[in-house]
């Protein structure tokens, strides 16, 4: 998965650190960006910042410009720019706006990208950076998702290394180096649940967005939190292990663990089991990220002494439905898993905007899926572009088939 690259060591305090590494934030306001930031303002001097982007809040943006010292800030949305421009002049801070700005982001010469920008909009700018050979932190699951293969066929290509900034695929990534590959049996991914892991199925069905945005463990943005609540995000992790390990369906497993410190096992041929336990702190992975092959100070300690219990149980496919779909879109191949992440998008931006029920988002991903096939729209993305094109059709089916979805009854 990853390129192991010699790393030049310095010493501090009698620590061994990692040189300077030039730093770009693709998805700078967002939650993964401001866990990236915390751990960036403790050492500036060693992770100094080329590039920010950001979607539609360009005061927020150029706010963390400055206080980053940037050379670069991008803003996605165009209306904004004005904003940007404005707060940023006569700082020194190059502006832009726009797709194209985004990706002249990831594009600048940074050691360190990380992948942050939520959903299929991320997917030029990360394999722009990939392109180049950078050291890809991949926070956005649609990469591979999308288009997993021809990611990783790009990353081989130029060199670049990618490393899991998810919390269970960082965990994964540190257990494998417990053994060799041929010894893996399989890998387990745990969740936590989500808000409903405890409710009855018919309450369920008709959960109100603020009640599928109260996530008992992680404090994230509304797209993954609604995709926690439905377990979607823990199917596009299944798929996600898939490409980044090269794992067959059937290696991958899933437990629901509500307590969110043990994020990932790998069970070896021998019997032993290694799992990766931590706070329920996005700080964790980035800083293992951020240093890697080296550590520094992440976030609190766990406390062994607070830990009553750990529970795992099996997933339950009635209760989570999209579960079910993202593993059969992972058996299916081809382009299954991009018309799954796209009708899943669409589904989340209406439950969102109050024109879907809860229940309906699996419904709408599932009929999606369905019409894709009858339409012969499943075949395998080759590269970026195609996996793009495979998404702008799945979207406008599932906008097609939501007025029916929608109209449904329980």
């Amino acid at each position: 998965m990853v390129r192991m690259g010699a790393v030049p060591l310095q010493r501090t305090n009698g620590i061994a650190a990692a040189s300077e590494r030039r730093v770009t934030l693709l998805g700078a306001t967002g939650s993964i960006g401001t866990s990236t930031i915390n751990l960036l303002k403790r050492q500036p001097d060693r992770y100094p910042v080329e590039a920010v982007t950001g979607g539609r809040n360009a005061a927020a943006l150029a706010q963390l410009a400055c206080e980053l010292g940037a050379q670069f800030a991008a803003i996605a949305d165009p209306a904004a720019y004005p904003v940007l421009k404005e707060a940023l002049a006569g700082t020194g801070i190059q502006t832009g706006a726009g797709e194209a700005a985004v990706i002249e982001a990831a594009r600048r010469p940074a050691d360190w990208v990380i992948a942050a920008i939520t959903g299929a909009a991320g997917l030029k700018p990360t394999i722009a950076a990939a392109q180049r050979g950078a050291i890809v932190a991949l926070a956005n699951k649609e990469c591979l998702v999308c288009a997993g293969a021809a990611f990783m066929r790009t990353a081989a290509a130029t060199g670049a290394t990618v490393l899991p900034v998810d919390s269970e695929h960082n965990a994964i990534f540190q257990a494998l180096s417990a053994g060799p590959r041929e010894a893996v049996r399989r890998i387990i991914l745990t969740a936590s649940g989500g808000p409903f892991r405890d409710w009855p199925l018919a309450r369920i069905r008709n959960a109100s967005i603020d009640e599928a945005l109260k996530h008992p463990n992680w404090s994230m943005g509304p797209k993954i939190t609604i995709d926690s609540a439905t377990m979607m995000n823990k199917g596009l992790e299944i798929i996600e292990a898939h490409h980044l390990f090269d794992l067959a369906p059937d290696e991958i497993d899933v437990l629901i663990h509500p307590q969110s410190i043990v994020h990932g096992m790998v069970e070896f041929t021998d019997g032993s089991v290694v799992a990766q336990l931590g706070p329920p702190d996005m700080r964790v992975p980035i800083a293992h990220c951020l240093a890697w092959p080296h550590r520094i100070q992440g976030a609190n300690r766990l406390r062994f002494d607070q830990m009553i219990n750990l529970t795992f149980q099996e997933p339950d496919f009635a209760r989570f439905p999209a579960l079910r779909l993202a593993s059969e879109a992972l058996r299916a191949g081809a382009g299954a898993p991009t018309v799954l992440n796209a009708a899943n998008e669409v589904a989340v931006t209406e439950f969102l905007g109050r024109r879907l029920r809860f229940c309906d988002i699996a419904a709408l991903v599932e009929a999606t899926l369905d019409s894709s096939a009858s339409h012969g729209l499943l075949g395998e993305p080759d590269n970026m572009e195609e996996a793009l094109t495979l998404d702008h059709h799945a979207r406008r089916l599932a906008q097609d088939l939501l007025p029916e979805i929608a109209a449904k009854t329980i």
